[in-house]
C-alpha cells in the first residue's frame, strides 16, 4: 500500500514584529466609526506626512461638511489609503427638552461613484547598524528633493555595494523607497524618518490618525471651533440656554427702547445645500454693544451643512441700532432668526426680471430673510 503524501498545509502569514501595527488595527479603529476631519479640508484627495500634517492646499470649511465615514483601509509598508464618504451635520431644530447637539442628520454628500481618498506617509524602519537613533530624517545629509527629483537619483547617493548591516539608516531607507512601486512611496519624502523599532513607527502613526481625525465631537475638536460653535456646546452640555460672557448685558424687556436690526442682511447658501435641499431656519443670540455694534454671537438653533458660518459672518456685517436704558444706549442680547430657502429656477426667472440693467451678473444664491425677536 502507498504510502500517503504529507498534507500540505496552508502557509501562514507571516507574523508581525513586536509592537507593529496591523491593518486589523486600523479596521477596528477607522471603520464605521464616526468620524470628522479636525482640519475641515474640503478636497476629497488629502495626503497627510508622516507627522499628520497636510500636504499640499485644501480649502477649509465648517466641521458640519466634513463628518467622514471610512469604507476602506490599506496599509502599505510606507503609507496607508482610506477611501470614505463625506457626510454633512444637518441640524433640526429641538423642542425644550430636547439635546440640540443630538437632533441632527448625517447627510451623505459625497456623490454616488465617487470617493474621499486620505493618504498618510508612514515612518520607515531600518536596520540596526551602529550610531542610529530614532525619528532621524531621512534626508538629513542630503536635503530634501525638489519635485523634480527622481528615486533612482536619489538612490544613486547611497552606498551601492553596503551590505544593508552596514548602511546608514538614511540609504537604508532611501534603497528601501526606490525599491518599492511608485504608487506605494510617500508623497512626501523630505519629511520621511527613520526608526529602528516598529513599535515607534506605529505610535507614529497612530498619533498622525488622532491629528486628522476626530471620533465624534470630542473636546479638542469643540475647542478649535469658532467662539459661536463653542458657545453652542457649552450650553448643550449645561443643558441650559446661552449667558453673556459680560453680565452687564441686559434683555431687551428690561431697556426703555429696545435694539433693532436697521440693514437686512443675506447670508449666502452653499452648493452642499442647495445640492441636498438643506432650508430651514436658524437663530442666533447676539449681543449688541452700546455702539450698535454685534459683540459676542452663540449659536442657538443651527441648521449645519456650513450656512450657520455665513449667517455668522452675515451678522457680523450687519448695522444695528443700540439700546437705550435711562437716557443712554447699553448692551442687550438680541435674538436673530434667519431662514435659508431652496433656490430654484421659479425664483431665478422672477429674481432676473427684477435685476436692475446694471446689476453685476453673479451667480443665484437662495434669499434667506432675517427677522429679531425681543
Amino acid at each position: 500500500m502507498a504510502a500517503k503524501p504529507p498534507a500540505v498545509q496552508a502557509a501562514k502569514p507571516e507574523p508581525s514584529k513586536a509592537g507593529e501595527i496591523t491593518e486589523e488595527e486600523l479596521k477596528r479603529q477607522l471603520l464605521g466609526k464616526p468620524l470628522f476631519l479636525r482640519g475641515g479640508y474640503l478636497d476629497n484627495n488629502l495626503t497627510f506626512n508622516e507627522r499628520g500634517a497636510l500636504v499640499g492646499h485644501s480649502p477649509q470649511g465648517s466641521y458640519t461638511l466634513n463628518a467622514i465615514e471610512v469604507g476602506k483601509v490599506r496599509l502599505g509598508k510606507h503609507k496607508v489609503e482610506l477611501e470614505g464618504t463625506r457626510y454633512g451635520l444637518h441640524f433640526l431644530g429641538a423642542l425644550p427638552n430636547e439635546d440640540p447637539a443630538k437632533a441632527v442628520d448625517r447627510v451623505k454628500i459625497t456623490p454616488n461613484k465617487k470617493v474621499v481618498r486620505i493618504t498618510i506617509d508612514r515612518e520607515v524602519v531600518v536596520s540596526p547598524h551602529k550610531g542610529i537613533s530614532l525619528g532621524k530624517p531621512l534626508f538629513r545629509r542630503h536635503g530634501k528633493p525638489d519635485e523634480g527629483d527622481d528615486y533612482a537619483a536619489i538612490l544613486a547617493t547611497a552606498a551601492p555595494a553596503a551590505q544593508p548591516e552596514e548602511m546608514s539608516d538614511a540609504d537604508q531607507a532611501k534603497a528601501q523607497i526606490a525599491a518599492a512601486p511608485p504608487e506605494e512611496r510617500p508623497t512626501d519624502p523630505g519629511s520621511i524618518t527613520t526608526t529602528l523599532s516598529p513599535a515607534h513607527a506605529a505610535s507614529v502613526l497612530r498619533e498622525a490618525l488622532d491629528r486628522i481625525f476626530s471620533t465624534g465631537i470630542d473636546d479638542r475638536l469643540k475647542a478649535s471651533m469658532p467662539a459661536f460653535w463653542r458657545l453652542y456646546y457649552q450650553a448643550a452640555a449645561a443643558n441650559t440656554d446661552y449667558q453673556p460672557g459680560d453680565p452687564a448685558v441686559l434683555r431687551q424687556n428690561t431697556v426703555d427702547r429696545k435694539a433693532r436690526l436697521i440693514t437686512t442682511f443675506e447670508p449666502e447658501s452653499n452648493e452642499y445645500a442647495q445640492a441636498h435641499a438643506v432650508a430651514g431656519m436658524a437663530l442666533y443670540h447676539t449681543v449688541i454693544g452700546a455702539d450698535g455694534k454685534p459683540a459676542e454671537i452663540a449659536v442657538a438653533r443651527p441648521i449645519g451643512f456650513g450656512l450657520d458660518e455665513n449667517a455668522v459672518a452675515a451678522i457680523r456685517k450687519a448695522t444695528f441700532e443700540p439700546a437705550v436704558k435711562d437716557g443712554k444706549p447699553v448692551p442687550v442680547l438680541l435674538d436673530l432668526v434667519v431662514q435659508f430657502r431652496i433656490y430654484s429656477k421659479r425664483t431665478a426667472a422672477k429674481a432676473e426680471a427684477g435685476k436692475p440693467a446694471d446689476a453685476a451678473d453673479e451667480p443665484p444664491l437662495p434669499g434667506p430673510y432675517s427677522g429679531q425677536h425681543p
